[in-house]
């Protein structure tokens, strides 16, 4: 596949996806959406990369949603198929066995809002805006904003977004619980890296398993959770990474985790 819409690079752990459609505020179009699972296939399967992180090209947008042209031409058939996508990207982001954190540099709207919510964690910068726009084109949101918004606000404040369209500030969005920090534009990318290098050096099996814990404790009964949980700790007890852990607390020093 011709890459056209992304930009990618790998540093010190960390791989960095970038929507790279700046004049169009990156929306997001079929090839952008196949772009970024490709992105993220090629991270999941490089053991030398521990941390993700998702942002878009400029300061004016992280995604202002699905590319409008894209939707101009969507019958019922094209528009499952695409949703469909939009839920194997946003899946794929959650299924990932490594932290996804959503750089938020201006607008995050439609389906930019579903990438950033299928993530890990959130930062957003104070010139973010966020919302589930989809009403005011006549949709609904497609790529699991119904389901996992309301995850997230509640449902009362979820019927709220994505009946009105509403478009939220930063600092709200951060009150709501739509991110989990909000930072000045200039020091946006500085924050995350820095974030994104601490969850790199901890352990990276007890991150992976961490990640699937959090992420299905919603869908299962809190017995069920804590079996999986009680099965997980013993596994991570198991690594070479848990002996250097307590090794490392008891001499007094910093451990050197070596995801195994």
């Amino acid at each position: 596949m011709k890459v056209e819409n992304t930009v990618y690079e790998k540093r010190e752990g960390i791989a960095t996806i970038t929507i790279n459609r700046p004049d169009a505020l990156n929306a997001l179009n079929e090839k952008t959406l196949l772009e970024i699972l490709s992105r993220l296939e090629d991270a999941n399967g490089d053991e030398n990369i521990r941390v993700i992180i998702i942002t878009g090209a400029g300061d004016r947008a992280f995604s202002a949603g699905a590319d409008i042209k894209m939707l101009k031409e969507l019958d019922s058939s094209k528009a499952t198929d695409l949703s469909r996508l939009g839920h194997r990207l946003c899946d794929k982001i959650e299924e990932v066995g490594k932290p996804v954190i959503a750089a938020i540099n201006g607008y995050a709207l439609g389906g930019g809002l579903e990438l950033a919510l299928a993530c890990d964690i959130r930062i957003a910068s104070e010139n973010a805006r966020l919302g589930q726009t989809e009403i005011n084109v006549g949709l609904i949101p497609g790529w699991g904003g119904t389901q996992r918004l309301p995850r997230f606000v509640g449902k009362g404040v979820a019927k709220e977004m994505i009946f009105t369209g509403k478009i939220f500030d930063a600092k709200t969005a951060e009150r709501l619980g739509l991110v989990n920090a909000v930072v000045s534009p200039d020091r946006l990318m500085l924050v995350v890296r820095e974030l994104a290098t601490e969850i790199a050096n901890k352990p990276s099996i007890s991150i992976k398993l961490a990640k699937e814990l959090i992420n299905s404790s919603l869908e299962t009964s809190l017995k069920a959770g804590e079996k999986r949980e009680a099965e997980a700790f013993g596994i991570v007890a198991s690594t070479e990474d848990f002996k250097e852990g307590v090794a490392a607390f008891l001499e007094k020093r910093k451990p050197r985790f070596k995801g195994k």
